[in-house]
């Protein structure tokens, strides 16, 4: 049982760094002058549905839309139409949803201003396979995407050369009309054209980049789709000119709004990395090592001391029925590696609210969790040998349920570490 203090510190920490992604106060200093002509709002991600509304909180005139969220996470708009769709494997809501988007850039003039609201999730919530793909096709790229423990960098590459809205393809649709992306970043290095695989930004990834990178990972991406893919659009096309690409919203600045809370309660924060990739369970046990040095000789870190962390780990499935998302992963090879240590509490979250397949938007653990799954008849090794961090964690009471917190910076991580 975790510490109930300890818990509750943390808590307030993921807190923190989810209201320093809040929709209306990203939005509050990025918004535009007035067009001449049409204001057009699109969007895509699991907050889409939250930047619209609180668009329209801010803007003084008429505005429409339509954006698209995961099913669940949409909310109460005037104008902007909200579309929900499957997340993370696509399905026929989603293709819908693509189209409603381009209907809604379709026949736009020079004077008329076209705002992008990309947050993560958007790359499995935009299927637009290519012509001569169904949506099997895309559903099956992503399967093979998701199992492969490539980084998102790298499955984000290959999607926009599987895709006819990816890689600035709506962007350029709306030619032209000027285009504003307004992006709350999810990826590691904060580079809006990774965010839900760039709709509305182009990137210099090329074709045969994205060839290398299958081959050089072994994904296993269908025949079909292989046949298909193709170049995706240039920044330098002319079709962009004009365009204007705004990071609102990050992984840093929410991780730094948690450091300042900690700080305000008395405790010394450290941030590791906002942008840690890797392999979740050995993420996992690479944080438990520097918890380990701190207890153990004072190092690299004096306790009391709470490390901070960001980025997107990932999960290579190895068993088919696995429950659960990179941060219980991650959490379980940390709990595993701290076992029997005392004065260490961890919370690992999806800033989401959801990590993976089930509720839950992370886990806690500290020295005795690894021993508490065992003796709830988990055994910790197995379970991460079958992918079932969340049976795990759910047998020794220690998820974290939060719900869709209407924001999306990839995970969150703190670790308390006691003096």
């Amino acid at each position: 049982m975790i510490d109930p203090p300890k818990q509750a510190f943390l808590t307030e920490l993921f807190e923190a760094a989810v209201l320093a992604a809040d929709a209306k106060a990203a939005l509050r200093v990025h918004m535009p002058a007035r067009p001449k002509g049409r204001l057009v709002v699109v969007g895509a991600g699991k907050g889409a549905a939250q930047l619209a509304a609180a668009f329209e909180d801010l803007w003084d005139g008429p505005v429409e839309g339509v954006v698209v969220t995961r099913y669940g996470y949409g909310c109460a708009t005037r104008s902007i139409r909200v579309m929900e769709a499957a997340h993370p494997v696509p399905d026929e809501a989603g293709l819908a949803a693509t189209a409603a988007l381009f209907e809604t850039v379709a026949g736009l003039g020079p004077d008329d201003l076209v705002v992008a609201l990309i947050c993560g999730g958007g790359s499995a919530l935009l299927p637009c396979p290519p012509e001569g793909l169904a949506l099997e096709d895309e559903q099956a790229l992503n399967e093979a995407l998701l199992a492969s423990g490539a980084p998102i960098g790298v499955m984000n590459a290959i999607r926009k050369h599987a895709s006819g809205i990816k890689g600035g393809r709506l962007a350029a649709a709306a030619h032209p009309a000027r285009v504003l992306s307004l992006v709350v970043s999810d990826v590691p290095g904060d580079d809006p054209a990774q965010v839900a695989s760039g709709p509305t930004v182009p990137d210099r990834v090329s074709l045969s980049d994205a060839r290398a990178m299958i081959a050089a990972r072994g994904i296993a991406v269908p025949e079909a789709v292989l046949a298909k893919l193709a170049d995706a659009p240039h920044p330098e096309d002319a079709v962009f000119t004009g365009h204007e690409v705004r990071v609102i919203a990050s992984a840093r600045l929410s991780l730094e709004a948690a450091a300042a809370r900690a700080e305000a309660a008395g405790i010394p924060a450290v941030i590791l990395s906002d942008a840690i990739e890797g392999e979740a369970d050995v993420i996992g046990q690479m944080h438990a090592a520097i918890a380990r040095e701190v207890v153990a000789h004072g190092r690299p870190f004096k306790a009391p001391v709470v490390i901070l962390s960001g980025g997107e780990t990932t999960v290579t499935l190895r068993h088919k029925d696995g429950r659960g998302g990179r941060n219980t992963a991650f959490l379980l090879g940390f709990a595993q590696a701290i076992e029997g240590v005392s004065g260490i509490t961890a919370l690992a979250a999806d800033t989401d609210g959801i990590d993976g397949s089930e509720d839950n938007a992370g886990a806690f653990a500290d020295g005795s969790t690894a021993a508490a799954m065992r003796a709830a008849g988990v055994d910790p090794a197995d379970a991460q040998r079958r992918n079932d961090a969340w049976g795990a964690f759910e047998a020794a009471g220690g998820l974290f349920v939060t719900g869709p917190t209407g924001t999306n910076v990839n995970d969150f991580r703190a670790v308390l570490i006691e003096g």
